[in-house]
């Protein structure tokens, strides 16, 4: 029986790519096989950068079908939408309370954004709104609503994660009551860090992404656009120092990996055979799971009922803690 619950929320700020798969949805998924999974897609969240309601509701919409097309499964995860459950915001009202506004200002996010300010000689809190501010409060609701024990996160999610445990610690104090489950993070060690066009980190940020779900045509025009170096075909070349490799073994069959390490070395294959076979590994490998988006996606009536129902069964579960945190506050 699975006794721990796993919790994480995704933005729909952007199409997911590559990067995020290996990073976050597969390990996140293979991690429901262990523990009780409640998954969601963090609408509010994105609203602190996406302010267009057409592009947020379509980015829900492909968000969940990505999330669903890797392998989710609505029927044995918990799989909602946070504006679906209202009593997450009841919650965050109540959190403010026992938050420092110190503990906000250390938030990373914010700091940035202060020191980005400061050296462009602005005022510190310039472009800086209150979503953004109180966004680890916002989080904090997210996961202790659900009597949450473990979060995956990355590195740099780790502090809201521990923020969440300081604010449940915090009111847990005041009563003199375990009200809240205190969370901790979980982070892979061993999560790959994922190459993008140019051997960078795969991120939007540097416009190096290869999208995870684009037509077969289009995937192989970008491998193609993958930076390598000047070794002509018949040089031997070191898989360990070529990002081209690495992807490659993201995909292929440890036998394929192993005939493809002895062709690098042995020379006599050239860069645009060994992007050509990169392209046939990752087509193979996402072809069933972009068959599956796509049929998502053309029929997004499908998502929304998922979403729903998702939700009802949520909200039980979000009910029961915020009737306990109230009563124990005195506000029936």
């Amino acid at each position: 029986m699975k006794s721990n619950v796993c919790l994480t929320g995704i933005k729909p700020t952007g199409i997911p790519h590559i990067g995020n798969y290996f990073g976050a949805i597969k390990p996140a998924i293979e991690l429901a096989a262990r523990y009780e999974a409640r998954y969601f897609i963090a609408d509010y969240h994105a609203l602190n950068t996406l302010k267009d309601p057409v592009l947020l509701k379509e980015l829900t919409y492909k968000l969940a079908a990505t999330w669903l097309a890797c392998g989710l499964d609505p029927d044995t995860m918990l799989f909602y939408r946070q504006s679906d459950i209202p009593e997450t915001f009841e919650l965050t009202t109540i959190l403010m309370a026992f938050t420092s506004k110190g503990l906000m200002n250390r938030a990373h996010a914010y700091k940035a954004c202060v020191q980005e300010n400061t050296q462009a000689g602005n005022d510190p809190d310039a472009g800086v709104n209150m979503g953004l501010y109180t966004y680890p409060v916002l989080m904090a609701a997210d996961i202790l609503l659900f009597n949450t024990n473990l979060v995956p996160v990355g590195k740099d999610q780790k502090q809201h994660v521990e923020m969440a445990a300081d604010i449940a610690q915090s009111l847990n104090f005041a009563y003199g009551k375990d009200l809240l489950t205190v969370p901790e993070p979980v982070i892979s060690e061993t999560t790959q860090v994922v190459a993008g066009l140019d051997g960078r980190k795969m991120s939007k940020s540097y416009d190096n992404v290869i999208p995870l779900f684009i037509p077969s045509k289009q995937l192989r025009k970008i491998v193609m656009k993958i930076v390598t170096n000047s070794q002509g075909v018949d040089e031997p070349k070191n898989p360990e120092d070529a990002h081209l490799f690495s992807l490659y073994q993201l995909f292929a069959a440890p036998e394929e990996q192993a005939a493809a390490r002895e062709r690098y070395l042995a020379g006599g294959m050239g860069w645009g055979q060994a992007k050509q076979e990169l392209f046939e590994a990752m087509d193979a490998y996402l072809a069933p799971m972009r068959e599956k988006y796509e049929r998502f996606m053309q029929d997004p009536s499908r998502i929304e009922r998922i979403l729903k129902e998702g939700a009802e069964k949520a909200r039980p579960i979000a009910s029961a803690t915020v009737e306990r945190v109230r009563n124990a506050l005195g506000i029936n």
